[in-house]
């Protein structure tokens, strides 16, 4: 009789331990709107999003799962409902990975990949369009060219998607296998199917060279996570050839890492500010470069393909009076993102803040104007700089001719 006595008491205790813990717990969430589960909760601003929103949430993932013709999986609605939070922002460059994104966006900045070996840009309809297919690339040897739309990886459309990243993400995949890629020709004003085999990617961001009047050449493809050491490497051994003036040909030349841009402006200006940012707090965050810079005549090659990190160097160079831009105005991308690595290994692309010249120019949609603006020949306005011949590259000739012109 004790003890069952001693028992009843006992889950007394645990009962009332229970409601106490149950009422704390309904006290805390009280100023929360919020989604219960085994797992955790889910809350939200009360002042923002109410019950009815919960409950709407509620109603509709039930209505899929008991409606919709084939089994759902609710960790994958989930997932696409976090997908839909950065993509309900607007902002074609905020945008949330999944694991396989997230490598595959790893992947790219570190040179070497499984794809068909093209560079891809969102344009001014939210279309993905081919800037470059690589040279000896399988996308090449297939025949995409610039200009071409991508609307469909195997036989998905992506013309809803605005990350190029995630399209990437799509299009890569085992070395030796096959993707078909659905391209709009607007030169032909038709659909085009390619099936494509797969191959390792070596990317090679920079390359340089002696020009004729002892005019020093660099190339910048892109700015990846190692480019400022490479481009560090590749001007010493120009100045150890002598040269007598310097181009930085960015065309085509779609971005990439911050830090590195700013480490290659830091070599080329003077003393002072190279770019600031601005959150939406209004906090300014400057970087700086120190008195070394390059005792050089210096030229910067732009097209509309210039973007990004390509404008923070060519918007620097142009506010210090450093160098002359040469080419068509740029893209006109001016926000930086951050990457954020999430716990289960996807990631978040966020935009934090704006950009600003030292001037205090923001380029969003508004690109930076060349100082002497030199339009592509005709006959290669929808091919990459790449395929331009030397003969004919008349923006690459003007800047030789600008350059001899000082060192003379």
């Amino acid at each position: 009789m004790g003890r069952n006595r001693n028992l009843i008491v006992g889950i007394a205790v645990l009962v009332l331990a229970a409601s106490i813990i149950s009422f704390a717990a309904g006290f805390i969430f009280a100023g929360n709107s919020y989604i219960n589960s085994q797992d955790g909760i889910i809350y939200f601003d009360p002042k923002v999003v109410g019950p009815e929103n919960i409950r709407k949430f509620n109603q509709v993932k039930e209505i899929l799962k008991r409606n919709y013709y084939q089994d759902v999986n609710e960790s994958t609605m989930l997932e696409g409902a976090i997908a839909g939070m950065a993509r309900s922002l607007g902002d074609p460059y905020t945008v949330y990975f999944t694991k396989e994104e997230m490598k595959a966006f790893n992947e790219k900045s570190e040179g070497s990949y499984v794809g068909i070996g093209v560079s891809i840009v969102v344009d001014s309809t939210g279309l993905l369009t081919v800037v470059e297919p690589f040279e000896g690339s399988p996308a090449k040897e297939a025949g995409i060219l610039q200009g071409d739309k991508i609307i469909k990886v195997d036989d998905k459309d992506v013309t809803a998607i605005r990350d190029e990243n995630m399209v990437i993400a799509m299009i890569k995949g085992e070395e030796n296998t096959k993707v078909k890629i659905t391209v709009f020709r607007p030169s032909e004003g038709r659909a085009i199917d390619f099936d494509i085999i797969r191959k390792r990617i070596k990317t090679v961001n920079i390359k340089s060279e002696v020009l004729p009047g002892d005019i020093g050449y660099i190339k910048i493809i892109m700015f990846d996570n190692d480019i400022a050491s490479y481009f560090e490497e590749h001007l010493n051994n120009l100045l150890n050839q002598g040269i007598k003036g310097l181009i930085i040909d960015l065309r085509d030349n779609l971005g990439g890492s911050y830090s590195q841009v700013v480490k290659i402006a830091d070599r080329l200006l003077p003393e002072g500010l190279i770019v600031y940012t601005e959150d939406k707090n209004k906090r300014r965050f400057e970087e700086k470069s120190d008195a070394r810079e390059l005792d050089l005549p210096l030229a910067i090659l732009i097209n509309e393909n210039s973007a990004s990190a390509s404008e923070i160097l060519a918007g620097a160079v142009k506010d210090h009076h450093k160098g002359s831009l040469v080419g068509k105005r740029t893209f006109g991308k001016g926000l930086v993102q951050a990457v954020v690595p999430l716990s289960d290994g996807s990631g978040l692309k966020v935009t934090i803040s704006k950009y600003f010249t030292p001037s205090g120019l923001c380029i969003q949609d508004i690109g930076i104007e060349p100082d002497v603006e030199v339009d592509a020949p005709e006959a290669y306005k929808n091919r990459p700089v790449s395929e331009i011949p030397r003969g004919d590259d008349v923006q690459l000739q003007t800047a030789v001719q600008m350059l001899r012109a000082k060192t003379q």
